[in-house]
């Protein structure tokens, strides 16, 4: 016999004596924390609902019952009407792993526009409210412009133009706060937004708010209906995977900057009613409370993952915070360490879920 063939027939003999049993793959039961995170993985925004119901029901009990009075609700509601309407802006363009340091800026400065030239110039309404609005569109799209011609991150972009716009506010407003008074005489309609819908027993409801819900139900409806909706989380999930699919990337960063900058505008409107006035220095803290808002609402701040609803649970955390810590007559400085922590551990647990993916 050959040797060829001697080596055949001993092949076959350890084939006939090898183990027929077929190969298994079959995972292993994942863990009740990996469960966990598969949930929360896919469902962003169960971690902020989560957080909100605690924080009402210990608030609720800290503060025997004061905290569900009717008036002290529509407060809390009027009070993140200004956030979150901010925060739908952020979450759009966070999303798309960017971020928008200058909305808060762009809002204060579209108000500024709009009751310079109704009330200074006594310029139309039909026309002075419309300007105002363009002006975020138009600062929203220099953002836009500038991340995708220059390359540069949006952080450092949105940084300079912070810097430009609230120059600007300076500029224009020449540091003077057009009063109540002058509003009611040139332009009442500018303070519309702040008119209040009694509700009977000290509630109410803000059209400002109203208009907020609204807002927030188109952007919802864009994000997860429509195809740039799709395209804005492709982008923030791989910008270079969304390109290589037909993506038209800068062309959807800079409309998502435009829209941004167009809903800081309407933002601007609601802060002249919210505010009574019209004032260069605005709200403060609008901008660092949007983002808190976006990412205690469960938005990733590295993109792709991110939802309006969140941002609404995010900014409702924030002003039940507010409420019940100056309800317990805690310093205001427990109110910035609170919300810092969160800030913290909502980064933290995004880091966590986001493995699940990885």
């Amino acid at each position: 016999m050959s040797d060829d063939a001697t080596g055949s027939a001993t092949a076959e003999r350890g084939l006939a004596a090898g183990h027929h049993g077929v190969a298994s793959f079959e995972d292993e039961a994942p863990s009740p924390l990996r469960r966990i995170q598969h949930f929360f993985h896919q469902n962003p925004t169960a971690i902020p609902a989560i957080i909100l119901i605690v924080a009402v029901a210990v608030f609720a009990v800290v503060t025997g019952g004061r905290f569900f009075g009717a008036l002290n609700l529509s407060l809390i509601l009027a009070q993140v009407t200004l956030i979150a309407l901010l925060g739908t802006a952020q979450t759009l363009v966070i999303i798309t792993a960017g971020i928008d340091l200058s909305v808060g800026a762009i809002m204060v400065l579209s108000s500024i526009i709009m009751g310079k030239l109704a009330v200074d110039y006594q310029v139309p309404v039909t026309v002075a409210f419309p300007v105002g609005l363009l002006t975020g569109l138009l600062c929203g799209l220099a953002n836009g412009l500038l991340v995708t011609a220059l390359k540069l991150p949006p952080f450092i972009v949105t940084l300079g133009t912070w810097s430009i716009y609230g120059a600007l506010i300076t500029l224009v407003s020449n540091a003077a706060t057009i009063r109540s008074q002058a509003l009611d005489q040139f332009a009442p309609f500018l303070k519309s937004m702040g008119a209040r819908i009694p509700l009977g027993g000290g509630a109410f409801l803000m059209y400002g708010s109203i208009l907020m819900i609204l807002v927030a139900v188109v952007i919802w409806y864009i994000l997860s209906r429509t195809a740039f909706g799709r395209h804005v989380y492709a982008i923030g999930d791989d910008p270079h995977a969304a390109r290589l699919s037909g993506i038209q990337v800068n062309k959807t960063l800079v409309g998502v900057y435009t829209l941004a900058g167009l809903l800081c505008g309407i933002a601007g409107w609601v802060l002249i009613g919210r505010v009574g006035a019209v004032s260069p220095l605005g709200n403060q803290t609008a901008n660092l409370d949007a983002i808190t808002a976006v990412v205690i609402g469960g938005t990733s701040l590295f993109g792709g993952r991110g939802s309006i609803v969140g941002t609404l649970f995010g900014a409702l955390i924030v002003g039940v915070f507010d409420s019940g810590l100056s309800l317990t007559g805690v310093d205001p400085l427990w109110r910035q360490l609170t919300v810092g922590a969160l800030i913290i551990v909502a980064v933290a647990i995004d880091q966590w879920i986001r493995r699940i993916s990885a």
